[in-house]
């Protein structure tokens, strides 16, 4: 019985190696959690062709969108874990969501076989022009003489805006109120008619808005400035010490992904990455290119799951 155990899992070595040295040998299904046209979105497209050349199958995506990213997300961790179905992994359903929601039915730490992070944008404080606050000391004394002029709009609980203004209420001990959206661009456009004064938002989506004067900012919120704005400090460096908060992507496959599998993936993509041309166009979305191994990744899921759970409980955040 020892030897046919012993020789049904070479067979099942070998089949994986085989299976891997010949990957892929059929189009590759890239599911993104969230409506076409958002920014997870467009990263994908982004990626998407190049990476066909890379591999020399097609690359079709396949957005799944509903529960904030819960039901694209979990339809990858139910499916065959042979490289042919990967998921646009965000923050969200990777970190957030366990805590968020009541119940969740996948753990993004052991359904998944990470590949590569792909993204860590930062967020941007921004007012609307009417605020007479130029900077963090202003709005602070602003915040605390006005404490109910100040809400902050968001893209809805739980999301990136969200958190970034939790954990700014906590760091300054201010209460600002959260006024939640169904998406960034209904938020984003309150704030620039002045009919909320404040967001936290996605540099890439702001930015235009900001360089056109009908947004301030403020400061960003990532520990170093961003490449788009480098006028703009930081919180840390605006007195928040140790404020630190991005959104971040990456990509991945079931668990029992063969291990070459992920490989041939990851260093197609840190390729992709590593061409200028690509560079320049990535960081126009406004977050930096960001590679490496998929361990890196792994951790990044661990470490933000612990950080952004205990945000949310800490904040009493739910949608359920």
């Amino acid at each position: 019985m020892l030897k046919k155990a012993l020789f049904a899992s070479m067979l099942l070595v070998q089949a994986f190696a085989a299976g891997a040295s010949d990957y892929p040998s059929k189009p590759i299904k890239f599911i993104i959690p969230y409506p076409p046209g958002g920014p997870t979105d467009a990263m994908a497209r982004m990626i998407q062709v190049p990476l066909q050349a890379k591999l020399q199958q097609p690359v079709i995506i396949d957005n799944r969108p509903g529960a904030g990213g819960n039901i694209g997300t979990d339809f990858v961790a139910k499916s065959p874990a042979d490289g042919y179905t990967i998921l646009l992994a965000a923050s969200g359903p990777m970190a957030v969501n366990k805590t968020l929601y009541r119940s969740i039915p996948f753990d993004s730490q052991k359904d998944f076989a990470p590949i590569i992070q792909i993204s860590a944008f930062p967020l941007v404080l921004e007012v609307h022009p009417s605020v007479p606050a130029n900077n963090i000391k202003e709005f602070l004394a602003l915040a605390k003489s006005k404490p109910n002029d100040l809400g902050f709009a968001s893209a809805g609980n739980g999301t990136p805006q969200h958190l970034a203004g939790e954990l700014f209420n906590t760091a300054t001990g201010l209460k600002l109120q959260h006024i939640p959206y169904k998406g960034a661009g209904p938020a984003l456009t309150d704030v620039m008619g002045g009919h909320v004064k404040v967001m936290f938002d996605i540099l890439g989506s702001s930015v235009q808005y900001i360089k056109s004067g009908k947004l301030r900012p403020l400061a960003v919120t990532t520990a170093t400035r961003s490449p788009a704005l480098p006028d703009v400090p930081t919180l840390a460096e605006s007195g928040l010490t140790g404020y630190n908060f991005s959104g971040w992507h990456g990509i991945v496959a079931p668990a029992a992904t063969p291990k070459p599998v992920i490989a041939k993936l990851n260093q197609a993509i840190n390729e992709i990455f590593a061409d200028p041309e690509f560079k320049k166009r990535w960081e126009e979305l406004g977050t930096p290119i960001v590679g490496g191994k998929p361990e890196a990744f792994g951790e990044l899921i661990r470490s933000e799951s612990t950080k952004l759970g205990k945000l949310v409980k800490d904040a009493g955040v739910t949608v359920d």
